[in-house]
């Protein structure tokens, strides 16, 4: 196996890939587990999950947490059920790769390779959304657990039993928090996904493409006027 990859991927398809890794593992534990996190969008965002989870154990009409949760799970199905259908397409890409070899061939600054090649690409690239699809799917999957929790929190009056209020709160942001993350990471997987892509047009491409998905990333969890505007009453 590796003589094989060794023969078939060049040094620059080498390169491409272990940056293109190194970048989508190594953005992952810099926004949700390095010391930087507790600045970034994602965490801002559980601690607001949390004051809902707060506000929710105190109100005894829960409808409008109700819609809530399943305007979250219908996004999240949403994205589920695309996954399936790119996964789909990519499988039978793979049944009619010499025909997908011949079209890009004529495609310009496209780079000659062989049909292994060709297959690790796509291998790659199905790779990445089935990750997705298992992301978005145990999201899913959370949010129901969360739709459980909330039926099954009794309601607390203001000034009563301030302590168990304030563990269902945090059961019920936490389990919130982790369908969130969940989504947050099938989300990011999907712009990992568009810089695969790049790979089959040249390594180079790949390198600055994921690169670029890396400062796009960063800019909207750390840097964006969505973070900002989550912050506003701290």
């Amino acid at each position: 196996m590796r003589s094989f990859l060794l023969d078939t991927l060049g040094i620059a398809d080498v390169f491409a890939v272990a940056w293109f890794l190194a970048a989508w593992v190594g953005y992952g534990w810099f926004s949700e587990r390095s010391r930087w996190a507790q600045n970034g969008l994602q965490d801002v965002g559980d601690q607001h999950r949390l004051r809902w989870a707060r506000q929710l154990v105190r109100r005894e009409m829960r409808m409008t947490d109700a819609a809530l949760v399943g305007n979250l799970m219908q996004s999240v199905s949403f994205y589920a059920s695309t996954t399936i259908y790119i996964i789909a397409g990519l499988l039978a890409v793979l049944g009619t790769l010499d025909q997908v070899i011949r079209f890009a061939s004529d495609l310009p600054f496209a780079r000659e390779s062989s049909r292994a090649l060709w297959e690790i690409k796509l291998l790659l690239l199905l790779g990445v959304f089935v990750f997705a699809y298992f992301k978005f799917t145990w999201a899913l999957r959370e949010f129901n657990l969360l739709s459980i929790l909330i039926g099954g929190t009794p309601w607390m009056k203001a000034g009563e039993d301030e302590a168990a209020a304030e563990r269902a709160a945090q059961r019920l942001g936490r389990v919130n928090s982790l369908a969130g993350d969940d989504f947050n990471r099938g989300i990011r997987a999907y712009y990992f996904g568009l810089a695969a892509v790049a790979w089959f047009i040249q390594p180079g491409l790949f390198i600055a493409l994921t690169t670029v998905i890396v400062i796009v990333l960063y800019r909207r969890d750390f840097a964006s006027q969505t973070l900002d505007a989550f912050r506003a009453d701290d």
